[in-house]
């Protein structure tokens, strides 16, 4: 198994830039190899049930040579039936082995709210923001004792 605490990180890193932030896509990545294996082997959709846990389930969205896209998402016990939150869009690049967390449950339904909150925060934060939430929920799952594998996939 891979640990991501071995993950090189430049000494000209600083926290919230740039190469900060290709570090924890590469650490996102290793993670997500202890949750689902093989990514590059993933398609269709996968549920992973825990007891004492939430089911989480995988959505393979598209696929191409060299990137995956997914949804990652829990599956919350609501009024009437399930609600799927936080729905998760990750892209997986296969040949740099890094994963980024693309967008994450719906952005504010209001208009005003989503390009006030545009103008006010650099890109570099909220991809920092999405894909440290990505980290620390990815780890979570692990420990809970989440796994995709094929006999996790939904026909």
């Amino acid at each position: 198994m891979l640990d991501d605490t071995l993950t090189v990180t430049s000494w000209r890193a600083r926290p919230r830039s740039f190469v900060a932030l290709m570090c924890l896509y590469e650490s996102n990545y290793i993670r997500f190899g202890w949750l689902a294996g093989d990514v590059a082997a993933l398609q269709g959709r996968y549920r992973s049930q825990v007891g004492g846990d939430c089911d989480l389930l995988l959505t393979v969205a598209s696929r191409s040579p060299y990137t995956t896209t997914l949804h990652l998402t829990y599956l919350l016990p609501a009024a009437r039936g399930v609600r799927a939150y936080p729905d998760m869009g990750v892209r997986l690049y296969h040949d740099a082995r890094l994963a980024e967390a693309q967008e994450w449950t719906p952005p504010h339904g209001q208009a005003g709210s989503r390009s006030l909150r545009t103008r006010m925060e650099r890109e570099l934060d909220q991809r920092w923001a999405r894909n440290v939430m990505l980290n620390k929920w990815l780890e979570y799952c692990v420990e809970r004792g989440h796994r995709f594998a094929p006999a996790t996939r939904i026909l």
